[in-house]
């Protein structure tokens, strides 16, 4: 398979090597010519020899230029007609004698030039009209009479002979053509397949590395998180309970001299347990993750809750309890914190009313503050409005802005409401 690779049959093959070959099948029946005129004499006393061989000198070196010097048919036009007037010459001195094959060898090399079949015909049907014309004239030259019906008898072989040859010979090239096509596709076929399983291989060993680095990154990311953890369980949970036990131990030392003291000491300790109660709930709380379990209306009170903690800010809220799909809530939430986040930002505000409502088959959301605002006219779809805009038409929706001047800002959603 590797040799069938790196072997790649080429167009030009057939017809280089063709080519080579006609031109010394040319020669050798010129050769041949030369030597069956040696003895003829024509129109009284010029002898046969006198014409062919120039004029076989002159046709040889005529087809060498029009093989390999001229590339083009319009090119070769004129090495054509001069093939004809050659031909008809020959004719005249040689009695038609291997005429035929000449018209053979000079149509293959047309033949081997043409990529289809009606230049082809069209050049044949011309070489049998031309074939039969150098045969009248001959004729004629010689006072013979000339009768169509009879010259088309006697030159009847050769006309066979030439039909022939366009059919064989077109037909062989039309065969090695598809082959050639047929061997450089299943060439291209190998290869192609070999690059595919090269990066077949390559994805494979890819993905693997992947899937090694995921688990290794899985694994240190679950150890540094532990590690945090039992940190903070250490230095938050362990200080409360020695602090407890601490406190426990001098209850015991004070309880019969000063009863008093030591039920303040016992009620601290108490609280101080509690404290440390809650510190561990929320270190298993955070291994577990349960904090994204919330349903909407608590991810979203959570967030008014992180932005008005120590902001000094006010969001008064009215949110239904929806149940929305895991898209949409990410979507209300995030909209939730870039609207806050710009109303403080940009507009300067120092409150917010924030409604989420299901109406029918639609969720209705509203964020309005009471910030400067601007003129509806200026306003512009930043890199943040852009992606809320484009996020709300992907999920069904629409988003809606209202502001003027002193007036606030206002963000309106809708989006269709989910049977879950």
């Amino acid at each position: 398979m590797a040799d069938r690779r790196k072997f790649r049959l080429e167009p030009a093959f057939l017809q280089r090597w063709g080519n080579v070959l006609i031109f010394c099948l040319l020669i050798f029946v010129e050769v041949l010519l030369i030597f069956g005129s040696m003895h003829a004499v024509y129109f009284v006393n010029v002898r046969a020899w006198w014409v062919v061989v120039p004029v076989c000198v002159f046709l040889g070196a005529e087809n060498a230029v029009k093989i390999w010097v001229l590339h083009t048919f319009r090119e070769k036009i004129a090495c054509y007609v001069l093939d004809t007037l050659c031909l008809i010459v020959l004719t005249v001195f040689t009695d038609g004698a291997l005429i035929s094959t000449l018209y053979i060898i000079i149509l293959s090399e047309f033949y081997l030039g043409q990529k289809n079949m009606a230049g082809s015909l069209a050049m044949g049907v011309a070489s049998v009209v031309l074939f039969l014309v150098a045969f009248a004239v001959s004729g004629a030259l010689k006072g013979e009479t000339v009768h169509v019906a009879t010259l088309i008898s006697n030159a009847f072989n050769d006309i066979l002979l030439i039909a022939l040859h366009f059919l064989g010979f077109n037909l062989a090239i039309q065969i090695w053509r598809r082959n050639v096509d047929l061997g450089n596709a299943f060439s291209e076929l190998d290869e192609s397949n070999r690059k595919l399983r090269a990066a077949y291989e390559e994805l494979a060993e890819s993905n693997k590395k992947l899937q090694d680095a995921y688990k290794e990154l899985h694994e240190v990311t679950a150890l540094e998180e532990r590690q945090r953890i039992a940190k903070d369980i250490h230095d938050t949970a362990g200080h409360s309970i020695t602090t407890i036990i601490m406190q426990t131990e001098a209850a015991k030392l004070v309880i019969d001299s000063d009863p008093e003291d030591a039920r303040r000491k016992i009620a601290a300790a108490n609280l101080q347990a509690r404290n440390a109660l809650e510190e561990l709930r929320e270190s298993v709380h955070l291994l577990s993750g349960e904090s994204e379990q919330l349903t909407l209306r608590e991810a979203l009170l959570s967030i008014v809750h992180d932005s008005t903690d120590g902001t000094g800010i006010v969001i008064r809220t009215d949110i239904d309890d929806i149940r929305l799909c895991r898209a949409k809530h990410r979507f209300l939430c995030n909209t939730l914190k870039e609207g806050i986040s710009n109303g403080l930002r940009h507009g300067s505000a120092t409150a917010f009313y924030f409604e989420l409502k299901q109406k029918g088959d639609k969720i209705s959301f509203l964020l309005s503050d009471n910030g400067c605002g601007m003129e509806q006219s200026r306003l512009r779809k930043g890199f943040g409005l852009k992606g809320m805009y484009a996020r709300a038409e992907a999920l069904g929706g629409s988003v809606r802005c209202e502001t003027e001047p002193d007036n606030g800002f206002e963000i309106h959603i809708d989006l269709p409401a989910d049977n879950i």
